[in-house]
């Protein structure tokens, strides 16, 4: 009888606490916005105001996940997670299929600076936040990679989604951009291609928030071995069509990886 109350209860609870998350993130994200974004932009000492705000973040991102843990919305499996510790810059390539994606690599990654759709500069919970961890807008191609070159010289791990967007389903990707290439071959640093699954989905491009899955969903993360660039293109390869030719590379490996750890299922 209290099985059967439990069940009846499971996915109300999981709204509820689904909801509490996001309020609580939207929240905090416009009190930092609010409060330490401005004596961030004041702090003199750009460097040194950016490595206290991006460990705020990862803080705050690794007690996120902690509690859609601990309340039962999501279960997280990940592989190969030290490899994101490291110090040192790299460039980490991921599939997008959630939008909390990029909540569970900046709560794995400590010293990381991500590129993020143009869209949410403007949005209230956001902008304070973008802006004082110098995260690198989409919105122009060249200062992208401009940008990016100068987090990975300063040291940090660059995480890119080139997918632009959340990933489509059907068990394929969309096509990737090539900024994250550009950045890596000016940099003279391998690719990191990261792999994310979620079962049952969960906030898809075609979900609410609210649509909250049948079961508690099961995130699981591989992080897998860095890609040497000049297996991809000669030294003397022009920068686009080199960039071109990683770019094309690296979501070929991603997608057969894919496949190989059966968060794929079917070839189209």
């Amino acid at each position: 009888m209290k099985a059967g109350f439990m069940a009846r209860i499971d996915r109300p609870w999981r709204l509820v606490a689904t909801g509490a998350a996001f309020v609580g993130f939207g929240m905090c994200g416009l009190l930092f916005s609010v409060v330490v974004f401005p004596f961030a932009w004041l702090w003199p000492h750009r460097a040194s105001s950016q490595r206290v705000v991006v460990t705020i973040i990862h803080w705050f991102f690794r007690a996120l996940v902690a509690m859609l843990e601990a309340t039962g919305v999501m279960k997280l499996d990940v592989s190969g997670a030290r490899a994101l510790m490291a110090r040192g810059p790299a460039v980490v390539v991921a599939n997008h299929p959630t939008y909390l994606d990029v909540v569970v690599l900046l709560a794995l990654t400590p010293r990381a600076c991500c590129v993020v759709k143009n869209a949410h500069w403007g949005n209230p919970c956001f902008w304070g936040i973008v802006r004082a961890a110098q995260y690198v807008s989409n919105a122009d191609p060249s200062e992208l990679i401009e940008a990016g070159a100068r987090q990975l010289a300063a040291g940090y791990t660059m995480i890119v989604f080139p997918e632009g967007t959340r990933s489509p389903g059907g068990d394929r990707l969309h096509p990737f951009s090539r900024g994250f290439a550009h950045m890596a071959l000016r940099a003279g640093i391998p690719v990191r291609p990261v792999l994310i699954d979620c079962n049952p989905p969960a906030f898809t491009k075609q979900m609410r928030w609210y649509d909250v899955p049948a079961r508690t969903f099961h995130m699981r993360v591989a992080v897998l071995e860095p890609l040497e660039l000049d297996r991809f293109a000669a030294p003397d390869t022009p920068q686009a069509a080199a960039a071109r030719a990683v770019a094309q590379a690296v979501q070929a490996h991603i997608t057969e990886h894919l496949f190989a750890y059966g968060f794929f299922k079917t070839r189209n």
